[in-house]
């Protein structure tokens, strides 16, 4: 498991448009970085619009206002605000976000640099950062993953909104050598139902997690319409 290389956490947010340009969702952006509530998140997000018009940049450019839809509790769905950003938009949302989250520094340097190599710099620098800083990070990051793999297969056709379950347990098999999420559950010695397998893995493994979930939506992605068992097969 330690050999599975990590994945950046701000590459694994990154979407693509129709038009090949790329963009971060900037609830998913808010998610990873920390933010529990919205609105304190779009405090951030006027400031960076603000520095973004006083630099001579058009805001809508970096800034499209889109809406997205979110379950709610009672099975609905209803739109909420969302921002396509720009690379450059994450460079001004992230030097205006609260600096006390180990993640936003890391996202400072990630959004001024344009080279590869420079992206490598900035996972080096993830990898010194204390475990107890690294598993938060990853959690964060599963958060956002978890939620757009199980968007995408819902509209890849795979499965309905309550198969998210199911879907994810052929995920584990494949990670953990056949093992399910109460498997894994039982085996971790946690007792209670409200305890999530996430919120007690290490980093290496959160890793190898959002590792396994990216490569479960591309393959969505890339393979639409084929039917749910192929989908499911274990190694």
């Amino acid at each position: 498991m330690n050999d599975t290389p990590p994945v950046a956490p701000f590459d694994a947010i990154r979407q693509t448009a129709a038009d090949g340009n790329e963009y971060w969702s900037a609830r998913d952006l808010a998610k990873l970085l920390g933010y529990a509530k919205w609105d304190k998140f779009k405090i951030a997000i006027e400031r960076a619009q603000k520095a973004c018009q006083n630099s001579g940049q058009t805001v809508s450019d970096h800034f499209p206002q889109v809406g997205k839809m979110v379950k709610l509790g009672s099975q609905a769905r209803r739109s909420v605000e969302d921002y396509h950003l720009s690379r450059y938009a994450c460079y001004l949302l992230v030097e205006n976000a609260d600096s006390s989250k180990p993640i936003v520094a890391l996202g400072q340097t990630y959004f001024a640099v344009q080279t590869r190599r420079q992206e490598i710099a900035d996972e080096l620098a993830l990898s010194t950062l204390p475990e107890d800083q690294k598993r938060l990070i990853y959690r964060s990051e599963m958060a956002v993953l978890n939620a757009r793999l199980a968007e995408t297969a819902k509209n890849a056709g795979v499965i309905k909104p309550d198969d998210f379950a199911t879907f994810q347990d052929h995920g584990y098999m494949g990670l953990y050598g056949g093992l399910r999420e109460n498997d894994i559950h039982e085996r971790k010695g946690l007792t209670s139902d409200s305890q999530h397998i996430l919120d007690y893995m290490g980093s290496d493994e959160l890793i190898a997690n959002a590792f396994r979930a990216s490569l479960a939506r591309q393959k969505l992605e890339t393979e639409q319409g084929q039917k749910q068992p192929l989908l499911f097969d274990t190694p």
